[in-house]
């Protein structure tokens, strides 16, 4: 049984009319993507490229978060690497005149003055200890004060182990930092205590200094020198982290644009053939809706 339909000039015109509509709502997206250069405006035009747009934007934040730690731990890094190296440079010189004070021919004037360039040198190194990085104290450990030594040389920072950590790659945490205990020693045997007691050999006991000071010297630049090592490896393992994940974002960054960005000369293509296809319906359009009188009267 079949039905038939009665197809009146009305309902030409009103399906026309919606035709032409959809042509126009069409070509209005395609320019909407063309001037956004998105392909992904709404989440309806791309549900699957909407989910992956935005795993894609979540790991380029959190990438780019990894980075900033990095950065930041190469400056508690360089910091510590700057002062230490400047540290061992003034060990060496405390060394030097200690060195040059047990020559038999230097009398006890000499040795005073080389004791006072050692006090110098002495608050050179306490100076040096207190060395900060954003305003914080990078030999004090986690303690969030000034200074990491006061001005007699005893240790103000919290006890070792007092790590600062830096999240650099995922489930990576790397240590940026290392107390004054373990870069000059405990209190009671630390560098500053070894140059105090050299300034005082130099003026009261000068037999002292060819064997147990040169000896406690040695031990506590030693130990100096171990620090700039450790420090120099954590710096090129934190470097390599935050250029690993600064080619990661580089890597997300292209797989967001292949999901989200349009393909231009497609777009364009498109666009161009909505635009005759819109422009056919509107001549079939006319050619098939010719107006007629009673459209004038109504």
């Amino acid at each position: 049984m079949s039905s038939a339909f009665r197809v009146t000039q009305r309902t030409m015109s009103q399906g026309a009319l919606n035709n032409l509509q959809g042509n126009l709502s069409r070509m209005q997206s395609m320019q909407e993507h063309l001037s956004s250069g998105k392909a992904i405006e709404k989440p309806s035009d791309s549900p699957t490229g909407t989910v992956a747009a935005l795993r894609y934007r979540a790991d380029i934040r959190r990438s780019g978060q990894y980075v900033r730690n990095a950065q930041d731990g190469l400056g508690w890094l360089g910091t510590a690497d700057t002062a230490l190296t400047k540290v061992s440079e003034v060990s060496r010189r405390v060394r030097d005149l200690l060195m040059g004070s047990v020559n038999g021919s230097i009398g006890p004037g000499e040795r005073d003055a080389m004791a006072a360039e050692v006090d110098v040198l002495r608050e050179e190194l306490i100076s040096l200890a207190n060395t900060t990085y954003q305003g914080r104290p990078i030999f004090a450990g986690k303690v969030s004060g000034v200074q990491a030594y006061d001005a007699a040389g005893n240790y103000l920072g919290s006890p070792s182990p007092s790590p600062v950590e830096r999240s650099v790659a995922p489930g990576m945490k790397v240590q940026v930092n290392m107390t004054g205990e373990e870069v000059f020693g405990p209190n009671a045997t630390d560098l500053f205590k070894v140059v105090a007691e050299i300034a005082n050999d130099l003026r009261t006991n000068p037999s002292d200094l060819a064997v147990t000071d040169l000896t406690n010297l040695d031990a506590a630049t030693t130990q100096v020198l171990n620090a700039v090592a450790g420090i120099g490896a954590r710096y090129h393992q934190v470097e390599t982290m935050r250029t690993r994940m600064d080619d990661a974002i580089i890597e997300q960054t292209n797989g967001l644009a292949e999901v989200d960005s349009i393909d231009l000369p497609k777009a364009i293509t498109e666009l161009q053939m909505q635009e005759m296809a819109y422009k056919a319906a509107l001549s079939a359009t006319g050619r098939t809706l010719q107006p007629s009188l009673m459209d004038f009267i109504r």
